[in-house]
């Protein structure tokens, strides 16, 4: 499989992600519509997020942090986050278990 094969999903408002599901995790390859927002929510999965362009602000657990190329964040279990793209962006997520609504 190449990436540049993989049809582009809108998940939600601004963000346009290439999904890759293997047996216990997903991995999402984002382009993210500058001002594009995640709102507060927590899930069981685990995830890593890692900002390969632009500027991304993100919360955890109520400590907002700006992120940018290279910064790399992780998420644990349950915890309450949120998102917004001060730029246009590309992220990468990876989620363990699968993201099976993302399928």
């Amino acid at each position: 499989m190449n990436l540049s094969e993989i049809k582009s999903k809108e998940i939600m408002p601004g963000y346009h992600g290439k999904l890759v599901h293997g047996e216990r995790m997903s991995w999402v390859f984002w382009d993210v519509d500058q001002h594009a927002e995640v709102p507060e929510h927590k899930h069981d999965h685990e995830q890593i997020m890692h900002v390969v362009e632009g500027t991304f602000e993100f919360t955890l657990n109520g400590e907002k942090g700006t992120y940018t190329a290279g910064d790399v964040v992780i998420i644990p279990s349950n915890a309450p986050h949120s998102g917004k793209a001060l730029t246009a962006c590309k992220l990468m997520d990876i989620f363990s278990p699968v993201r099976e609504e993302y399928r």
